[in-house]
């Protein structure tokens, strides 16, 4: 299997319940890189390893994005936007927990599949972008966002599913964003 793409970077708030509310796009995607903290523990009895747990503790998550549109990184950042359309940032601001899902696209046995994966408790963190002058050539850099991801109250933090057909994935992926989409049998 390699992968070899990434797109429709998606999120969806989180109400007080933990259920999500309305798809919306994060950006284009440029790069996704996620990492996971587990819980690492080790019993050894009668000389060898008896019991282990390596389970899911929390992770962070780092998205690159072709724009850092304002309305969008105010409203996943907590921040309000004025009616002159300023971005007020304040140091009370809570950013909100949601739910975050990319499409990866991936070659297996010389065929075309995408794999949809989502995030299911995600709270990001403000950032300012490195930013440097124009030289003598362009070179194009884009907006990061680096997030936590934690687990919902019932113990789910993540969840995917395979596609051969990329509609099938890009509506899975709307439809798990919406509260819509059937777990799979």
């Amino acid at each position: 299997m390699a992968r070899i793409g990434l797109k429709n970077f998606r999120y969806s708030l989180l109400d007080e319940n933990e259920q999500v509310t309305i798809p919306k796009t994060l950006g284009k995607a440029v790069d996704c890189q996620p990492s996971l903290e587990l819980n690492s523990s080790e019993l050894y009895a009668d000389d060898t390893l008896a019991e282990s747990d390596y389970s899911f503790k929390k992770g962070t998550i780092t998205l690159s994005v072709d724009d850092d549109d304002d309305k969008t990184f105010a409203e996943i950042l907590g921040h309000e936007i004025s009616e002159s359309g300023e971005v007020l940032r304040k140091d009370t601001d809570v950013p909100p927990y949601l739910a975050l899902g990319r499409i990866l696209t991936k070659v297996v046995n010389n065929v075309r599949k995408y794999k949809v994966e989502i995030f299911n408790k995600v709270k990001f963190q403000d950032t300012m972008p490195n930013e440097t002058t124009n030289g003598e050539s362009i070179t194009y850099t884009t907006p990061s966002i680096t997030g936590t991801i934690a687990k919902l109250k019932d113990g789910t933090w993540s969840k995917s599913n395979t596609f051969t057909d990329y509609d099938e994935a890009s509506e899975y992926l709307d439809d798990c964003l919406t509260g819509t989409s059937k777990p799979s049998v």
